[in-house]
């Protein structure tokens, strides 16, 4: 074969490879073009099988694909498994002299006067080996073997490169849809409702709204105060649904400048306003068949109001800019802190927005309405902050308890989780005190409990002490004296002054 002829059949081939992510047509395209070009007889490319290690034939030249469906080869079996397992080439001047040659295609019948001379090549990048191409050609003289050969190396190489691309490509992916439904799970766990923190009268009964409002399409208006966990409920109903393998989208009304709001929830059509370069698809369209969650839903601008409930009342909308309406099967959470039935009297929010959105209330209480879940919700910090920041803390001390409970939380749970958070951060004792929270909780505290004189400040401490020693040492009032450097005497006597008795801590 000529330079120019070669030039042109790794063009050809190349150009083959490059377009298909398919492999077994592109395969089959390079198999055609080395077959019209090398006059093959048959051509054959073998794969090896990643996970059980057999060669299987991916694509042949002359040869039926029932043939090829049921032929496999182990590594080091016959020609083929030889030039798999050791990387390098043979080459088979004669095919009728070879004893190696195990033919299990039972394709080769020698036709008298002449003889077949086959070539294979490993498919390898690097030193890794994915398969061969094997080739039949009529024998024609050694010279034409020794360029056969060079060009099917040149050719399996380009195939090793694409064959390694999709397989990468394709692990990926496997990776990709693993890593997917593991996150799925994990959101749908994450985001139970049995997994919001409360035992509260008041929380139970957020709990029981919440399992009823799930299995329906209702849509949901969550009330509460800033940090009282809304986007935690919407959450957890979004993922008890049967909506819940598709998307769900949030969307934070406050965040969004009014004139953006509308394409952002909408989209717009290409030259719809000025930058409007192209169409873009608004989350009511991303969403459909999910769930939309529009928090701080008392910021959405009036225009936006309008479109909004048209989309409750007859589940369609337009993009910016176009015409043709947009059917839309969207299961809306919305939420809000402010004070919508005042935002009504002063016109700043549509009634017939509020009447449709306030199908399904839920109110969340404020944690100053349910301090018995403080404790439960600190511990719960707790184990999340120590892991997170390796620290080996234990437990919360009794006063940094009492004062927790003591103040009122303005910033509800998510104020209590930035406190512990910071308490775990200065922590490097096995406990959380009083003196690692915030200023706020203690100034609280100071002006309504705690003595002002030094001697009963020295007690209270002196008290903190002794109950701690005794938690830590499970009540065994000689260990506990040791830890804090006291006789077992000098232990009794303090513990007896303030009231503590050992067997309590048992």
């Amino acid at each position: 074969m000529k330079s120019f002829e070669e030039v042109s059949l790794l063009y050809e081939i190349s150009e083959a490879l490059n377009q298909h992510m398919d492999m077994k047509k592109s395969l089959f395209k390079v198999l055609s073009v080395l077959s019209e070009s090398l006059n093959l007889v048959r051509g054959i490319i073998f794969l090896i099988n990643s996970e059980t290690g057999e060669i299987r034939i991916e694509i042949a030249h002359g040869i039926s694909e029932d043939t090829t469906r049921q032929i496999k080869y182990l590594p080091g079996e016959g020609i083929i498994g030889k030039v798999i397992q050791s990387g390098e080439s043979a080459v088979v001047p004669r095919i009728s002299e070879e004893p190696l040659f195990l033919d299990k295609t039972h394709s080769r019948d020698i036709v008298e006067g002449q003889d077949y001379s086959y070539i294979c090549v490993p498919i390898k990048k690097d030193n890794r080996v994915v398969g061969a191409i094997s080739a039949d050609r009529p024998f024609e003289g050694k010279k034409s073997l020794g360029k056969g050969e060079k060009l099917l190396s040149v050719v399996a190489a380009m195939v090793a490169h694409h064959v390694i691309n999709i397989e990468t490509i394709r692990v990926e992916k496997e990776q990709l849809k693993t890593e997917n439904l593991r996150l799925k799970s994990e959101l749908e766990n994450r985001y139970s409702f049995t997994n919001i923190i409360g035992n509260s009268n008041k929380m139970r009964e957020v709990f029981q709204m919440i399992s009823q409002v799930s299995s329906s399409s209702a849509t949901v208006l969550i009330r509460g105060e800033s940090g009282t966990g809304k986007e935690l409920v919407a959450n957890s109903i979004h993922y008890n649904s049967d909506r819940n393998q598709k998307p769900f989208i949030k969307i934070n009304c406050a965040a969004i400048p009014e004139n953006l709001i509308e394409s952002e929830l909408f989209g717009h059509e290409k030259g719809a306003f000025t930058g409007a370069s192209h169409q873009k698809k608004g989350k009511f369209e991303i969403a459909d068949h999910g769930t939309i969650f529009l928090d701080e839903i008392g910021s959405m601008a009036p225009s936006a109001q309008v479109k909004l409930l048209r989309v409750l009342q007859e589940k369609e909308f337009e993009r910016i800019g176009g015409y043709k309406p947009i059917k839309s099967d969207v299961r809306i959470v919305a939420a809000t802190n402010s004070n919508l039935e005042e935002m009504l009297q002063q016109g700043n929010f549509r009634d017939d927005l509020y009447f449709r959105l306030n199908v399904f209330p839920i109110y969340i209480p404020s944690l100053r309405m349910r301090k018995t879940d403080v404790i439960l919700l600190a511990d719960h910090f707790l184990e999340k902050y120590r892991k997170e920041h390796g620290k080996d803390i234990k437990r919360i001390t009794t006063p940094a308890i009492d004062m927790m409970m003591e103040y009122h939380w303005p910033g509800n749970v998510r104020e209590l989780e930035n406190c512990i958070e910071r308490a775990v951060i200065l922590c490097n004792e096995g406990a959380i005190h009083s003196y690692h929270l915030p200023a706020t909780l203690q100034t609280g505290i100071k002006s309504k409990t705690l003595p002002l004189s030094l001697e009963d400040a020295v007690a209270h401490l002196e008290k903190e002490i002794l109950m701690d020693s005794l938690k830590n040492t499970k009540g065994n009032i000689n260990k506990a004296a040791k830890v804090i450097g006291v006789t077992v005497r000098k232990f009794s006597y303090k513990a007896t002054k303030y009231n503590i008795n050992y067997k309590d801590y048992r």
